[in-house]
């Protein structure tokens, strides 16, 4: 019998009721979240029921360019702009559009494409002469130029697009896509996050909650690999401690977790529990993974030199294709600093050179391999860059500022229609004129590609089923083949 003096306050509360009407109404918002975080799961550990529909892919590759790469010099032509050049922008195009506070109050020069482009492939689709490779594989490609968002600044924006809300907090889309399908390999992560090791210092930063859990377990979050010689920081077991001993440490806490989650009813236990099976068997899974000695010289001139340079974003295009080989759901590659506010005709090419042949390398490597046909690619970043010159528009120091009015995404794979191009802009590059295509409409096509319902997978939290595309999103069934 529990000694009454021996009770701690952490115990009477655990294990007492009816102490207050407030007390009550928690423990019925408590209930329904553990009720919405404990469905049955199928043997690839997703939900029972999913897919909802046919499965035009099994798998993402989710290339994020972040800093807002500039639509104006990349994919969306604009010949007839030239005649602007170093005319004010009309007030009927611009139509009160918030600016940020680098530019608002300055007058807004229309400063012309500083590339050059050209049609490419049999579909004819427009690409900048700044990325050749990625032209030379645009009859593999579905462009969307009628994307359009809220937010001007890069944090909201990008958070916007990661999970579908401003205010960080939400699961990021390749935790629901982790939460609803889970993965047929059991030895990874369902959602693995590659970051670009930049050569030169980025001042740039990438938050951990773009690929967080939000308020699903955490078991469901992106899993960063550092591009370091121990890319899962913790993962390596201490010097003396035999594998086996190992096994038995985590099985003997398996057993008390298991208790203490009888007893109280978190499901964060059980995710940690996962989290310590799951990190046992990375031990040998990750460094086999990301060990490219294995690759052929053919490979690395495919992607270009600076595939053999650890981090780099070449050598993660890399690794993204080798963890498609392994059926991992979602992979998401980040690279920084397409913020070009000034020098953009220097900036915005040292982009283009970093990821142009490893993209198009990516796209012929999963093709020929037979996994494009089920691999949804997705390339974008969390909005474009305006039409106004920021700084002298006539030099080469001038950049763009912030725009997220219009701005082009493109696919590949996955059921998305191949040399096809998607909405359209005004002749300025600064309204969509048709073919509109939100944030939340991506989301839902993106995941509608995987057979998921964006209306139908949710999560009970606070007393609220949420989803990731909120009250919104409509899927755009104009680019699925």
């Amino acid at each position: 019998m529990t000694d009454p003096l021996s009770i701690t306050r952490r115990y009477f509360l655990g294990h007492c009721t009816g102490l207050s009407l407030g007390a009550m109404s928690a423990g019925g918002l408590l209930n329904d979240n553990v009720n919405a975080q404990a469905p049955a799961r199928n043997e690839t550990g997703g939900l029972i029921g999913l897919p909802h529909h046919e499965v035009k892919a099994k798998r993402v590759i989710y290339l994020t360019q972040s800093g807002g790469p500039s639509q104006i010099e990349l994919y969306d032509h604009k010949p007839d702009m030239q005649k602007w050049a170093g005319k004010d922008l009309p007030d009927e195009i611009r139509q009160g559009q918030r600016l940020t506070t680098m530019t608002a109050g300055k007058a807004q020069l229309v400063m012309p494409s500083h590339a050059k482009f050209r049609q490419w492939g049999e579909s004819g689709a427009t690409v900048s002469e700044w990325l050749p490779h990625i032209g030379a594989v645009a009859d593999d490609l579905c462009f969307i130029k009628s994307m359009h968002s809220e937010y001007i600044n890069h944090a909201p924006a990008m958070t916007f697009m990661m999970t579908g809300s401003q205010i960080p907090g939400r699961p990021s889309l390749g935790a629901w896509a982790s939460y609803g399908l889970g993965s047929p390999n059991r030895d990874l992560p369902d959602y693995v996050v590659l970051v670009s090791k930049m050569q030169r210092p980025s001042d740039q930063p990438l938050y951990n909650y773009y690929w967080g859990n939000g308020f699903l377990p955490s078991r469901y979050q992106g899993v960063k690999f550092r591009n370091a010689s121990e890319p899962v920081l913790y993962l390596e077991d201490p010097d003396g401690l035999p594998r086996e001993m190992r096994r038995k440490l985590i099985d003997g806490i398996g057993k008390l977790n298991s208790i203490k989650s009888r007893q109280s009813g978190d499901p964060e236990i059980e995710a940690r529990t996962k989290q310590f099976e799951m990190a046992y068997r990375m031990q040998a899974s990750v460094p086999e993974l990301t060990d490219l000695s294995d690759e052929p010289e053919e490979v690395f001139n495919l992607y270009g030199p600076d595939s053999r340079r650890p981090g780099s974003y070449a050598a993660n295009c890399i690794l993204a294709r080798r963890l498609a080989e392994r059926g991992v759901r979602f992979t998401q590659l980040f690279h920084p600093d397409w913020d070009h506010h000034s020098r953009l005709s220097t900036w915005c090419v040292a982009r283009c050179r970093d990821t142009d042949q490893a993209t198009a390398a990516l796209i012929i490597d999963l093709k020929r391999r037979g996994l494009l046909e089920d691999t949804l690619v997705v390339w974008g970043g969390e909005f474009g860059r305006g039409v106004a010159g920021q700084g002298n528009w006539n030099t080469p120091s001038a950049g763009r500022d912030h725009h997220p009015r219009c701005f082009t995404y493109w696919m590949a794979g996955g059921g998305v229609k191949a040399g096809y191009t998607h909405g359209a802009t005004d002749d300025f590059s600064y309204n969509v004129a048709e073919g509109h295509v939100h944030v939340h409409d991506l989301q839902a096509t993106i995941l509608h590609m995987l057979g998921i319902h964006h209306e139908q997978l949710t999560y009970r939290y606070q007393g609220r089923d949420f989803r990731l595309t909120d009250v919104h999103g409509k899927v755009v069934n104009e680019i699925i083949s």
